[in-house]
């Protein structure tokens, strides 16, 4: 994926500038666009992820391509912990500051360069976001290094839905969504790519393979709306970096 946009064929520093314009085009009406699309079950997706979540007193956690903040917020909300929010979108933070207002830490940060050091994280999570690095195998690795032995890495994205839905998802999503986007967010070509993104990133089998050759162990995955979207955990060994 690193050498594509969407079906378009790009270098990898081509993605990676296009995919910058992208989300600063959105930042504003990014959430608003997540409603319409998803009609809010979105919010019950990420609910589960947060849900899954355990952390004891004074861990570190990270959301990475945290964009406005609304998982981390929910993960503060619920843990009581202080949570980084680390997106490669001034502007998607910038909207995200105005919004949120609890014990959030807000950094600018690419998933191929985190700005952690090794083994000094309990948990990371990322939500539709790792279709959007540039290399995601190296955002991969970087997650790896920055968590420590047993810590969790928790991955929601969209994905491969059961046969019989798919070909209503399909038509709803490449002739309605791009409509949606011109018509509220005024980008149908920046909606256009996410739906293109989409078709092109890992089914949840794949995707937890991926997790495996990193190096993660208890990689296992959670369909969420069919498949629509899907949950995988991982966890670092606890051997490692011991």
């Amino acid at each position: 994926m690193r050498e594509s946009f969407g079906n378009r064929k790009v270098t990898p520093a081509e993605r990676k500038q296009l995919i910058s314009r992208v989300f600063a085009s959105i930042a504003e009406r990014y959430d608003l666009m997540n409603d319409l699309m998803s009609f809010g079950i979105h919010r019950s997706w990420k609910r589960t992820l947060v849900k899954s979540v355990e952390l004891p007193a004074e861990a570190v956690a990270v959301d990475l391509a945290g964009g406005t903040g609304d998982v981390a917020a929910a993960i503060h909300q619920k843990t009581g912990n202080n949570v980084i929010v680390a997106d490669a979108s001034q502007q998607m933070i910038e909207v995200g500051r105005k919004r949120h207002k609890s014990a959030l830490r807000w950094v600018v940060a690419e998933g191929e360069n985190l700005p952690f050091a090794d083994n000094s994280v309990e948990l990371l999570t990322l939500s539709y976001g790792l279709r959007n690095m540039t290399d995601g195998e190296k955002t991969l690795d970087e997650i790896f290094r920055c968590l420590k032995p047993s810590g969790t890495f928790i991955c929601l994205e969209f994905s491969t839905p059961v046969f019989w839905l798919k070909p209503f998802y399909d038509f709803y999503s490449w002739a309605i969504i791009p409509r949606l986007g011109a018509f509220v967010a005024r980008e149908p070509e920046a909606y256009q790519y996410l739906i293109e993104s989409i078709r092109k990133f890992p089914n949840q089998n794949q995707l937890c393979q991926q997790f495996v050759d990193v190096g993660f162990e208890g990689v296992r995955y959670k369909n969420l709306s069919f498949g629509i979207s899907a949950l995988h955990f991982a966890t670092k060994p606890t051997k490692h970096g011991a």
